[in-house]
Order: C-alpha cells, then structure tokens, then sequence
C-alpha cells in the first residue's frame, strides 16, 4: 500500500487516502440504512506528471549565405558613429556605441528590416565629458565601458537597465577602458582597460583588466588583475617574443589590453595585448593575469603566408618575400569549444604606436614629444642615412639611436643587397613602400643596445648606422585560431588577400561587382585599387563566433576592405570559408560627399544574434561601420 501510494502523483494520492478514510468513518459508523449496502471508494484516476517537451534541437546547416535586410544610418562620416554593437532579446533592442555623441544609440529591431533609434544611454550622467567605448548585453542589463574625458584618468564601467534605461549602478575601472563584455554565468562583467598613453608619451597609465562581479548589480564590486608582477622581467618577456618598447615603460606600463574572450565555464578569461603582440591569460576567481604569451610572427618568405606589399604599381602582386616578417597582433578575440577543448579566435589586424606625429618637435628629434614605431623600408634603409625624412616622418627615438639603418646582405641579397647599399630593395616595386616597425630586426648587443656599423656595412663601436637581419611588418592580414595555451592551430595565411583578387570574390549586395577591381582599396577616400598594400592589406579587425546546430561559425570583418567573411570553424585545425558579404554598394563616388550612396564602410564590431534570440526567428549579424556610421542588419540564409 505504502508503495503504491508514492507511486502516485502527490494531489492524487491525497484523494485517494480522504477517499479510504471516508468509507472507514461510514463503516464505522454504519453509515448506511442497509446493513448489506457495500460502500465503494471511487475510482482512481491516475493522471500522468506533466512534462515540458523537450527544446526543439536547432538543424545543423550545410551552407550558410549573408543578406543584409535592414540598415540604420547616423549621416556622419568618418566620426566613428557606429561602432561596437550588442543586443537584448526580451526588449528586441541593439545597443550601438555612437563615439561620435559619447553614447550609446539604443535601436528598435522589432522589425529588423526597419531598426528605428528609440534612445540613448548618455555618458556624461556618470562621467561628465565621458567618451563611451563599449558595450555588451545579458538578461537585461547593458554595460558600458567609460574613458574619462583626459584619456589617462581612471574610467568608469556603468550598469542600466535595456528596457528602462535607467542607472542601475557604476564603478571604477582602469584608464581607458576599450572593451567590456560579460561572463556566460553572468557573474562578472570584465573590462579591457588598455591604458594608452598620452599624445606625447610623458603619461603611461598602467594597462590591467577590471573583474567585476555583479552578483547584486546595484552593488558591484571591482578587482584589478594588472602587470606589476612582470615589472623587472622585461628582458625575459622581450626574449620570449613579448614586444615591451615603450620609452621608459615598464610590463605594467607597456601592456594594452584590447579585447577579452572568457571560457564557456567563466573561469577563464584571455585578452589580447595588440601592440605587444601577446595574449594574457587571467583567471577570474582570483582576478590574477597568470601568463602572457608572445604571439610570434608569420614568415613571408613562404607561400602561405605571400601578400601585396606594392600600392602605388595600381596591380595584384601577392608574393613572397625573404627577410620579411608579419607580427599577429591581434583585436578582436573569441572563445570557443570543440571536441572538449577550448579555442580561441584572433582577428590580427596590427595597430603600430603612433604618438606625437603630428607634433613637429617630435619628428624634429625631441624625444619628449611621443613615440613612432613606423618607417617605411625605403626610408630606413637608405643608403645616404634617414636624415632627409626629418621634420616629416622621422622617429625621434629612431634618430637618437643612429643615422641611417643597413640591410643584411645574408638575408637580403635576393633583391641586391650589399655591403653599405640596399640594392633594389628599398625599390618602390620591390620593398620600399611597405611600413614596418623599426624596433624589431637590428642586431642587439647583450645589454639590448644597437650593433653599430659604418656607413659602408663594416661592424664598428664608432660606426652610426644598424643592421637589420630582418624586417617586422604590422598584422597577420589573416585570422587564426589558437589553442588555450596561445599555441597556433591555424592561420589563414594568404587566403583573404588571395580570395580578394579572385574571380569568385564580388561586391555588393547583389554581388555583381568583381573584388579584384578594388583589390586592398581603402575605406574613407574615393576607392583606389591597391591603396593599402604596402600597410596592413585588408585589415581584419572585428570578429564574432556564433553557434548554429553542431557547427561553429567565425564572421570575420575586413576594417579597410569593407565586408564580412563567414567561415565554418568546426574542426579549429580545418576551416572552410562559407561566404563574403560587402555592402558597400558604390565604388565609384567620393563616400565623404554621397554617404548615402555609397552603402556600409569600415566594419568595426560584430555581434551574433542566434535565432532562438532573434526578433525574427533566424541568426542575425549586426554589424556597427564606424566610417559610414551605418549600423547593418545581415541575416544568415541557411541550406541543410
């Protein structure tokens, strides 16, 4: 009977023992006119527990196409209006960082063929003269990352609410903070705090991640995990590949935090520290960086990893080049699982330091002016000294350290390199045009000073000129995946430059105009072919990973080319390019004068919408373009 009864549902087995108890008090009672009546329980009805059905399983898709449906447009050019995008899903709102206003646009994506703006999150309230720098969304509360009107002051990260608006609370973060995002459990929100320094390189705030945990969002509570730990390790770190160069800068001071991918468990947190070409790795318990790992280089002597480093020959010539050396350096990051591992994803777009070029003290020789890194290769290696580029583009801390720099004829005697003279090297049509850094290459003594050498190539104490054995360009001009450990899984290599001189590439919405017309072209000028090759090509720069069914995708944008790529990462060792979508829809008009002709430039931030989230019920990509100041709404059309 016992058994029975907890067999039963609980409101049913409370019936049935009333029922027994009823016909005993009956018969006890003699609870009839007949003594021979026989009282009989009624039935049980025994109803089956109800059980929610289970979630419907998303189809896995074989092909996956991009559309663009719908498009907001702020009418500013060139003033970053639309950058950094993110999205709420019980309110159907996207959250789009205007740095233009200082603020966040707020979008109506209803119907998210027509995103209408229906507010603004102002930073002022909580900063005043605050420029906001990011934004991310979870379960209803949006965060925003603050920079303090001086940019080397303590910034602010802010909490409110995506269906009201309203301050929910804010804290104290680092200097700069660049990017915020949220942990999966939602514990935490993290801010990049990238710590720049200023224009003239005398203030160099130290760069660190802020762990903020929000268990009661309207009393969160803020950690630094920050670099003093490194500070006096600097010559180990630079051994290791860690590019530490500041003037005067210790770890702590040197390392900028640019953007933070966290582990599917929240435990774990890695950031990318663009600049230094490395990627710190944090651990969200203790708020503590446990590693910093140099990203290495790609060597463009071999042919997965050629490229166009002529812009003024107006062709396609992807080539290899010995000698030459392209630094990752990384932007955007992701996280991501396969196979129960954890992957990361890097968009590495390259971003030299460049401070105090506009100052003429500082191109003059003054040191206490700022900082720049980029030389072209025909000005540091000609044979007369760079002493001609005074006064325009010359490196102050690059002067103060020699005369002239020379190119080691064991790696570069292929293009006519000697003793003395770089040959046809530094040539417009050969390596001349291309920007690369001039504190990577030269040979160092112990004590990280130049080897000297005589104007004519012969090593001397006296001599005024260094030797490059190599030469360090900026950004992969690819993406890649990386294991946990920041050892290398893959590399796009060459690919996206050779997609884009491909008959298969073409432009447009409707897809109709061949890529290779506009090869590596720019993003805020009238579109010349070949414009940006001897920078950083293309230029992958944002990036966001989404999960459809038992797939991986990684939508890639290209920040100077325009557009998005779509690859499949499933197999992190195996990609497969799915798709490329660029909206800018008119090649031939000066994009400053006939914005509203010319469709979307200069994708910045991406943000996945999956279709269980969506305001239409299928994966979306919102993308933010902070040259054109369009926020672009793209579907993803699926075959399975």
């Amino acid at each position: 009977m016992v058994s029975s009864l907890r067999s039963l549902p609980r409101v049913h087995t409370r019936l049935f023992a009333l029922s027994v108890l009823a016909t005993a008090l009956l018969a006890a009672c003699g609870g009839s006119d007949s003594p021979q009546a026989e009282v009989t329980p009624p039935p049980v009805v025994v109803t089956p527990p109800v059980v929610d059905p289970a979630p419907e399983v998303e189809a896995t898709p074989r092909t996956v196409m991009l559309e663009k449906i719908g498009n907001f447009a702020t009418g500013e050019f060139v003033k970053s209006a639309a950058e950094i995008t993110a999205y709420d899903a019980a309110s159907k709102r996207s959250f789009v960082v205007n740095a233009l206003a200082g603020a966040v646009d707020v979008l109506d994506l209803s119907n998210p063929t027509a995103p209408v703006k229906v507010g603004r999150i102002e930073g002022t309230a909580v900063l005043a003269g605050a420029e906001i720098n990011s934004v991310a969304v979870r379960d209803g509360i949006v965060a925003v990352a603050m920079q303090a009107p001086v940019k080397t002051d303590i910034g602010r990260m802010a909490l409110y609410s995506a269906s009201t608006l309203e301050l929910i609370s804010q804290v104290e973060v680092g200097a700069l903070p660049d990017m915020v995002t949220f942990s999966p459990d939602g514990r935490y929100v993290l801010v990049a705090n990238e710590g720049e320094p200023s224009d003239d390189y005398q203030i160099d705030p130290e760069g660190s991640i802020s762990v903020i945990d929000i268990s009661d969002a309207k009393k969160p509570v803020a950690r630094i995990a920050g670099f003093t730990q490194y500070n006096g390790q600097e010559a180990a770190l630079r051994a290791r590949g860690v590019r530490i160069f500041g003037p005067n800068a210790t770890a702590a001071k040197d390392f900028e935090p640019e953007y933070i991918a966290v582990s599917a468990d929240s435990r774990t947190a890695w950031v990318t520290l663009q600049e230094n070409n490395a990627i710190a790795r944090v651990d969200l318990a203790s708020a503590k960086v446990i590693s910093v790992t140099a990203l290495g280089y790609k060597d463009n002597s071999l042919e997965a990893n050629a490229l166009d480093i002529q812009d003024e020959d107006g062709k396609i010539n992807i080539a290899t080049w010995g000698g030459l050396r392209s630094l990752y350096m990384p932007d955007s990051i992701a996280a991501y699982e396969a196979g129960g591992k954890t992957y990361l994803v890097t968009a590495n777009e390259g971003d030299a330091r460049a401070w105090g070029e506009d100052n003429p003290a500082y191109v003059n020789g003054d040191t206490s002016k700022g900082f720049m890194e980029e030389f072209r290769v025909k000005h540091l290696t000609n044979a007369k000294g760079w002493s001609g580029r005074k006064g325009d583009d010359l490196p102050a801390h690059l002067n103060a350290i020699a005369a002239g720099g020379l190119l080691n004829p064991a790696t570069f005697a292929y293009c006519g390199a000697a003793a003395g003279t770089p040959g046809k090297c530094r040539d417009d049509d050969m390596l001349g045009r291309l920007k690369v850094t001039w504190t990577q290459g030269y040979q160092q003594n112990p004590d990280g000073s130049p080897v000297k050498y005589t104007a004519a190539g012969v090593p001397s104490a006296t001599g005024d000129r260094i030797m490059y054995d190599n030469l360090y360009a900026f950004g992969g001009r690819s993406f890649a995946i990386w294991d946990e450990n920041g050892a290398l899984v893959w590399d796009s290599g060459a690919a996206i430059e050779k997609f884009l001189a491909s008959d298969a590439c073409k432009l447009g919405s409707a897809r109709s105009i061949p890529c290779k017309t506009y090869f590596n072209t720019g993003h805020d000028a009238l579109a010349k072919a070949d414009a940006r090759s001897s920078a950083k090509g293309p230029e992958p720069e944002g990036l966001a990973v989404g999960r459809i069914g038992d797939k991986t995708f990684a939508f890639v944008g290209l920040e100077r080319m325009g557009g998005v790529l779509v690859y499949d990462i499933t197999n992190p060792r195996a990609p497969v390019q799915m798709d490329y979508l660029n909206t800018r829809e008119n090649w031939e008009l000066d994009p400053e004068k006939n914005l509203d002709k010319v469709g979307d430039l200069g994708p910045e931030g991406l943000h996945f919408v999956p279709a269980a989230k969506s305001p239409n019920g299928k994966p979306l990509l919102i993308v933010g373009n902070e040259v054109s100041g369009t926020t672009a709404i793209f579907q993803l059309n699926m075959t399975y």
